[in-house]
């Protein structure tokens, strides 16, 4: 039998049983449905999640700490460089050398305190960061209020809206309604704040080389700028609300919470540094400006590290959502072997006449497979359409409540061509492995008998 009349037979034969094949192919769409709406659920939580990353502009940020800081990130010994008792200090030749690295656009310490800031001569105790003049580039500043430093030296300072709040002597809103820049803002931006800091200075007797002095200074600072969050910090433990640029907290050398740690670095003429941060100059260059400052004896940490454990869950997510989109369609392939074994009994007689004019048991196979792969595709054609549309319309419901709740809409669902052509392969291998037992039943049919039958 050509494939053409194969083809034009099984057209015919799923047009006389339309209400019944209906409805075992309807069984197949909300299967498929099922399988694309959990599929695309996982893709598009893992794009808002890569999103949100790469927008704090952190992608291309590595944090460097000494291996001899029992606070460093990575705990476990390196296998590359120095052991940690011979490691270097992470100074300023440290930090020259990092920056001289290929591919590292720049090398700053990370410089974040607890201090003083006094605004209408009334005091505020909190966290304040230094921040790079390259941070101005970055994303990360997506709906600030007011605008960045003007230089990479100036007396200004950009404060995170919670300490905007704060200054004003408002209350933190709970629940949902979070708190936003725009709404404390304008009161602040413009206005000066007194920042209160002490400095750690060498003793100049040089019989006495482990002694120092701690001098307290002020410093003003004009409010520029006010930001939903800490735009520069990996750590939210450590969770800065000021921001002073970075080349101006350098200049003035305020005294660091580890420099007590260690005499040593007080009295010595070259700074030395808790963390540093390298940029670097792409996202595909962090591996390799890892591997090299690991080399050097250092330890670091980036968001390439952090994204491998997230591509790790989200794989486990998305096997996990596959195996709950799958039960639907399992379901609907009973339905498939349901109809064909009907459509075998119903159609004895016709399957005799067929073989006593000379259809081959391979004829009759390929007919039944023939409307089951048809089934198939037709179901997961219409499945992969409403599947999207279900997406759509809990998309434009979720992203309604959290308007309505203050919060910004996001796009989490994600339809994409791969998960179209597999979840069409999917329903139409499914349909096939439907048929395989009533078109080897219908095959083995004796014509004889079949058409004694009736």
């Amino acid at each position: 039998m050509k494939l053409y009349d194969s083809v034009e037979l099984a057209a015919r034969n799923l047009r006389e049983a339309m209400l019944r094949n209906s409805l075992t192919t309807l069984g197949i769409a909300v299967g498929v449905a099922s399988l694309v709406a959990m599929l695309s659920l996982g893709v598009g939580l893992q794009r808002m999640a890569s999103r949100h990353l790469k927008s704090s502009g952190l992608f291309n940020t590595v944090v460097v700490t000494s291996r001899r800081d029992l606070r460093a990130f990575s705990r476990e010994q390196e296998t590359s460089g120095p052991a940690a008792a011979e490691s270097p200090d992470l100074d300023e030749a440290a930090r020259q050398k990092i920056a001289a690295i290929a591919g590292v656009a720049e090398a700053y310490p990370e410089l974040r305190f607890i201090t003083e800031l006094r605004y209408d001569d009334k005091p505020h105790l909190t966290m304040v960061s230094g921040m790079a003049f390259s941070s101005g580039d970055s994303d990360s500043l997506e709906g600030m209020q007011g605008h960045f430093f003007s230089s990479d030296a100036a007396h200004e300072v950009i404060i995170q809206k919670n300490f905007a709040a704060e200054l004003l002597g408002r209350a933190q809103p709970r629940g949902p309604a979070e708190l936003k820049a725009s709404e404390v803002a304008g009161p602040l931006l413009g206005k000066q704040l007194v920042m209160r800091y002490n400095e750690r200075i060498a003793s100049s007797n040089t019989q006495d080389s482990a002694s120092y002095s701690v001098i307290q200074r002020e410093v003003p600072l004009t409010i520029v700028g006010v930001t939903e969050l800490d735009p520069d910090n990996m750590r939210g433990a450590m969770r800065a609300r000021v921001f002073l640029p970075e080349k101006l907290l350098e200049s003035i050398h305020p005294m660091q919470a580890f420099d007590n740690r260690d005499a040593t670095h007080a009295t010595s003429a070259e700074p030395s540094y808790s963390t540093l941060i390298a940029r670097v100059s792409g996202a595909s260059k962090v591996a390799e400006v890892e591997d090299a400052i690991k080399k050097l004896g250092f330890n670091t940490f980036s968001i390439l590290d952090a994204s491998k454990s997230m591509q790790r869950f989200f794989r486990i997510l998305d096997m996990f959502l596959f195996i709950f989109g799958s039960l639907a369609l399992t379901v609907a392939s009973i339905g498939i072997v349901n109809t064909l074994v009907m459509a075998v009994l119903e159609r004895r007689r016709e399957i005799g006449i067929m073989k006593a004019i000379g259809a081959s048991d391979q004829d009759v196979r390929g007919l039944f497979f023939a409307e089951a792969g048809a089934m198939g595709l037709l179901g997961g054609s219409l499945g992969v359409i409403l599947g999207w549309a279900i997406g759509k319309i809990i998309g434009i419901g979720t992203n309604i409540y959290l308007r309505n709740q203050g919060f910004p809409p996001e796009n989490f669902w994600a339809v994409t061509w791969w998960l179209v052509v597999f979840a069409l392969g999917i329903a139409f291998i499914i349909s096939l492995l439907s048929g395989l037992y009533p078109a080897a039943r219908a095959a083995k049919l004796d014509p004889v008998q079949a058409l004694r039958y009736e």
